[in-house]
């Protein structure tokens, strides 16, 4: 079967988001102000062929750790649909 999964990689919240902070100050500057913060991550959508979607899950999960996120800087989320 495949699956279609998608991968939601954030940087850590404790780390400053240079991306975030200069849409920030770019919202700011277009008078949008209401806006307390500002993170900026990746959506990645795999096509995974697997037997069950916690087998999808798996597959997914072994490539974020290893590829897509970096431990160090990133959390990643994972939904299988």
């Amino acid at each position: 079967m495949t699956f279609s999964v998608q991968v939601k990689v954030m940087p850590l919240k404790e780390l400053l988001d240079p991306q975030g902070k200069a849409v920030m100050g770019g919202l700011r500057n277009l008078g949008i102000s209401s806006i307390a913060d500002v993170r900026i991550g990746k959506n990645i959508t795999l096509q995974v062929e697997a037997g069950s979607a916690e087998q999808a899950r798996q597959i997914a999960e072994e490539a974020s750790r290893k590829l897509l996120a970096n431990p160090v800087m990133e959390t990643f989320e994972i939904v299988v649909n």
